[in-house]
């Protein structure tokens, strides 16, 4: 399983702390992680090296995923998830129409392994909060089962029940 997993880097910083023997520098590592097959999580990790930054962000974003709900190679729903002032709005697109997104949001499309999406960046374009905000949305989908359960019936009761027509 671990060999599967793809590590997408989305930013890695300078950060300097001005001491009295002068500047020390360190570095900020943000890293995207999932398995193309529904699951992701991110990190960030602080290092006085950028490969060891990135190694310690890799390590936590592989611990701390999370599987989310897919339709093929889409998501189910349109959503809109929030993180500060940042909001990412999230649609699924029909087949062939690509990921449709930019910077942090296309790489978490990418390593969770949608292949069609249409995504919109609004307000703040920070991109630890962009891809907060991302992954917000992603984690208000539901499976067709869990709704189900939610409110009490079968899966077939809701697509019954629902105003979709059954052609």
């Amino acid at each position: 399983m671990e060999n599967n997993i793809v590590d997408t880097v989305v930013s890695v910083r300078r950060v300097t702390k001005v001491t009295k023997g002068g500047k020390r520098f360190s570095f900020s590592a943000f890293v995207v992680s999932g398995d193309k097959q529904g699951k992701i999580g991110f990190a960030s990790g602080k290092s006085r090296e950028v490969s060891s930054a990135i190694a310690k962000a890799t390590a936590r974003a592989r611990k701390k995923m999370i599987a989310i709900p897919l339709r093929g190679a889409t998501i189910t729903y349109p959503v809109l998830g929030q993180q500060g002032a940042s909001k990412v709005l999230l649609r699924s697109a029909s087949k062939g129409t690509g990921v449709i997104a930019g910077g942090a949001v296309r790489a978490i499309m990418e390593a969770l392994g949608v292949k069609d999406v249409l995504a919109k960046s609004l307000g703040s374009a920070n991109q630890q909060n962009v891809a907060k905000a991302t992954l917000n949305a992603l984690a208000k989908l539901r499976t067709p089962g869990h709704l189900a359960r939610l409110r009490g019936k079968t899966v077939e009761e809701l697509v019954r029940g629902s105003n979709v027509s059954a052609k």
